[in-house]
Parts: structure tokens; C-alpha cells; sequence
């Protein structure tokens, strides 16, 4: 019997490569057929390289198309006056050299500042490598200190870790291709490998679906993330995508997106996430019908009041606070009589008040305040009380900030517990901090929940015809991909 996992999966590396030595050869393959696109002045249609990922390109829990990377391209390409395809590229490593060939206009998500017929813009993310490794483990110090452990690396990281296998000989370490940052943390807390070289965006996101992984360290200095395109585009088309980061940097925008997709990644510590995991298992079961039912009879993703009823309750149908609000969504006396809730501690009657509640706040919101931030300040209002969340969108106008923007009002929400700021406010102090607080762990609660509970039905990208989708490898785009990602 082999004891020593190390020696078992250089055993199992062995056997695969000797099982691919002995396979007959492979027919010779095929002349490519030319897939040269047409210029964007003739077709009109903007043709994006993308790779499917967890916040680059998915599918959500709306059952609609989004993604950092989703929402800047589709930003540009109305501004432009253009249709856009997105072609789903599964390697980062082609996606160079099919813009070098012109088999599309765009390349996004790219970490590659080099290469020969390409021009990068300009930066808009920087990607920190950072090591991950089991928590139960020793924490490693730094790489020459994990010995003969097995070492997977991110694909966008490859050429870093070459250059330090230069610098340090007894580095091992293999290339991750097709994986993204969620399957190699996923194989790090299995045990399958014992570290992981990702980026700490994707760790961080990760770990909330995986909280028995910890990160080490970071690794040299942060990629930068850009656009890229053809070297001899026209220079106008490189010209207005430039303009577009410069105002969007200027505006906010881009600060807005990066928030939706990372905002709220580091809120959960690791128990916590364990705990909401082990309940989800053990408790939800209990009340799942009961969230069902109020997503029919008010529209809201029965993940999202689930994920509302654990912050409140942790789904504690008798919880009561000091403060006197009862039940697993905790409402107050005068919001279950307004909602028609006779009795607070009967789980199917809370949850439907709460539902109806959250509902009911949403809908008072402006019209033209988009999702998912409507949701999110909906949320933040049924922790606040929608008196105090007037007061800070009235805040925010006051500091130039965007009223209509979870982001920009989670800032200054807080400031409502400063004297300089509610003595001119209408309806004085409150705990604005609590209050971003509750909203961004119900995000993480609900994400998590996104991750491993289904939907009612079956949701797909509703026609949109301005935007179309090429994905010749077969790539799964569906809502488990959104959480989950492929690389």
C-alpha cells in the first residue's frame, strides 16, 4: 500500500503519460479553413474573443448573460453603434494568436502584454497571483518552502512561474489549461493537490464555496488585465476602446462594475461560511417549499429570501432579538401587521411577509434604477428602514455620488452615524454600517446558494439582438457555469 500521497500522484502522472506513449497515432490533422472576419465597418458587428469564467462571461441567476468583461464589452459596443458576437475561447493561451489572425476584432480578459500583430489598451484590473493551500495544513512561508508538494498554476500565470522556476531549481509545479481559479481551489481543499497559483479575485470568491482553503502568500507583482487587438486595426477603433477605459475610469463606471462582481468576495470569514454550508444541508430542507412559494407569489429568487432569512435568523424560526423583531425573517410588530402576518414564529407566514416586504421596497424604488442594484438597495432598506435609506440617497447627491448605485451608497451609508452628516438629514442618526454590512453578506449568503441550489425552472438568456454567441468548443454557459466558471 502507498502511504505517501505525493509518491501516489507521481505514480498516476507515470501511468497516464506511459498509456498516451502506447495509443496508436493520431490521424494527421486537417488544413484550417480560413476564419478571418470581416472589417467591423463592413459587417458592423463587433467579434469578441471570451473566455467563459465566474465574473468574466456566464450566465446568472437571472438567467441572463453577465460578467465583468460581459458588461464593458457591451457598454463599448453601444457606444459604437455595433452588434457584438462573443466567440467563447476555452484557452487563454489561443486567444492571442487568433487576433493576430484576425478571427476577431476584440480580445478581453487578456494578461499577455506582449506578443507579435497585437496592441493592448489599457489596463483595467491587475490580477494578484496568490498561493492557496489546505487550512488545516502548515501554512507554507514562501515557494521553496513546500517541498514535494504538487503545485498546479493557473494558466494566465504560466510565464511568472516559468521565470521563477529559473530563479529557484527545485521548483515543480504544472500548468492548470483548462481550469479556472474555483477548480483548483476545489482540488486543493479535496486533497487532490496539495497548492494552487490563482488569482485573488477568483480566491476569494472561491473560498466562500470552499472555506477549507486559505491563501499563503501573493507571488510577484499584480498582471495587469487589458484589452487587446489586431495591430494594424484602424487607429480610430483603438482610439475610441482607449477613450472608453479613460471615461469610464473617470465616471465611476469602471469602479461600479468591479464592485458588482468583487465587492462582496471577502465578507465571510471561513466559519462562517462552514456554518452557512453545514445549515444548508441540515436546516434549509426544512423551509425550501416555503421560499419557493414566495418566489411565486412575488417574484423574487427564492435563493435570495433564503439568503435574507439566514442573515436575519440563520433560519431560526423563533429567533427573537432585543429589539423585538421575531421569526425567521425577523420583522418588527408593525411591518408583519402591515405584511398580514398573524403569527411571526410560523415560519410559512414570516417568510411570506418578508417576501412581500422586500417586494414591496423594491417596487417603490425609481423605475430607472437598474438590477441588480434595485435588489440590493431594496435590501438595504428593509435592514434601515426606507426613511434613513432616503436620507442617504440624499447624501449621496450632496457628495456627487450616484443615488441610484449600491456601490456608490454603501460609501455613504455609513456616514449617517456622523453628526457632521444627520444633523442635516431628515430623519437623523442610524447604523449605516450595520447596514452595508447585512446587505453584502446576504450577496455572499446568495451567491453561495446560486452555487449549489437549483432554480425554480430552468432559465436561459432571453434573444437579444444585439448580441450573439459563438461557442464552437461546447463550453457550458449554463447557471451552475456562472458559479462555477471554466477557464
Amino acid at each position: 500500500m502507498i502511504h505517501d500521497k505525493s509518491i501516489f500522484r507521481r505514480c498516476a502522472v507515470l501511468l497516464l503519460a506511459l498509456l498516451a506513449a502506447c495509443a496508436p497515432p493520431s490521424k494527421p490533422a486537417e488544413p484550417e479553413r480560413s476564419t478571418r472576419i470581416a472589417p467591423l465597418k463592413d459587417s458592423g458587428e463587433l467579434v469578441v474573443l471570451i473566455r467563459n469564467g465566474a465574473t468574466s462571461f456566464y450566465v446568472d441567476a437571472e438567467g441572463k448573460y453577465a460578467g465583468l468583461d460581459y458588461d464593458l464589452v457591451t457598454r463599448f459596443a453601444s457606444e459604437i453603434g455595433a452588434k457584438v458576437k462573443f466567440v467563447v475561447a476555452p484557452r487563454l493561451a489561443e486567444m492571442g494568436e487568433r487576433l493576430a489572425r484576425h478571427e476577431a476584432h476584440l480580445g478581453v480578459g487578456m494578461t499577455h502584454r506582449g506578443g507579435d500583430g497585437l496592441q493592448f489598451g489599457p489596463s483595467y484590473l491587475g490580477m494578484r497571483p496568490v498561493l492557496v493551500y489546505r487550512s488545516e495544513e502548515r501554512k507554507p512561508r514562501d515557494l521553496a518552502d513546500l517541498g514535494e508538494g504538487m503545485l498546479m498554476v493557473g494558466s494566465q500565470f504560466a510565464p511568472m512561474m516559468a521565470d521563477l522556476a529559473k530563479r529557484n531549481p527545485g521548483l515543480r509545479w504544472n500548468e492548470a489549461q483548462h481550469q479556472d481559479a474555483e477548480e483548483l481551489v476545489e482540488k486543493v481543499e479535496s486533497g487532490l493537490i496539495d497548492y494552487a497559483v490563482v488569482d485573488g479575485y477568483g480566491a476569494s470568491v472561491a473560498q466562500n464555496y470552499h472555506p477549507g482553503v486559505a491563501t499563503a502568500f501573493e507571488i510577484g507583482e499584480p498582471l495587469p488585465l487589458g484589452w487587446a487587438w489586431p495591430a494594424d486595426a484602424p487607429a480610430d477603433f483603438a482610439a475610441r476602446a482607449t477613450d472608453f477605459f479613460v471615461r469610464a475610469q473617470r465616471d465611476g463606471t469602471l469602479a461600479r462594475l468591479i464592485d458588482r462582481y468583487y465587492g462582496h468576495a471577502n465578507r465571510l470569514q471561513p466559519i462562517d461560511a462552514t456554518t452557512f454550508l453545514s445549515r444548508r444541508n441540515s436546516v434549509l430542507p426544512k423551509f425550501r417549499d416555503h421560499f419557493v412559494e414566495a418566489e411565486a407569489r412575488f417574484g423574487i429568487d427564492w435563493r435570495m429570501l433564503a439568503a435574507l432569512a439566514y442573515q436575519e435568523s440563520h433560519w431560526d424560526p423563533f429567533a427573537t432579538s432585543a429589539y423585538g423583531v421575531r421569526g425567521i425573517m425577523m420583522l418588527t410588530t408593525d411591518t408583519a401587521d402591515r405584511m398580514g402576518v398573524k403569527d411571526r414564529l410560523l415560519a410559512d407566514q414570516s417568510i411570506m411577509g418578508g417576501a412581500r416586504y422586500l417586494a414591496m421596497l423594491r417596487d417603490a424604488l425609481p423605475a430607472r434604477i437598474p438590477e441588480p442594484d434595485r435588489t440590493w438597495i431594496a435590501m438595504a432598506g428593509y435592514n434601515i428602514g426606507m426613511a434613513h435609506l432616503e436620507d442617504a440617497r440624499v447624501l449621496a447627491q450632496r457628495l456627487k455620488k450616484k443615488p441610484d448605485s449600491w456601490t456608490d451608497l454603501k460609501g455613504v451609508i455609513p456616514l449617517l452615524r456622523n453628526y457632521e452628516y444627520f444633523s442635516t438629514l431628515k430623519f437623523g442618526f442610524a447604523r449605516g454600517g450595520e447596514t452595508v454590512i447585512f446587505v453584502e453578506n446576504v450577496r455572499s449568503y446568495y451567491d453561495i446558494l446560486v452555487r449549489f441550489e437549483k432554480p425554480v425552472k430552468p432559465m436561459f438568456p432571453p434573444f437579444d439582438e444585439q448580441v450573439t454567441v459563438s461557442n464552437p468548443e461546447g463550453v457550458r454557459l449554463g447557471i451552475d457555469a456562472a458559479a462555477k466558471g471554466m477557464d
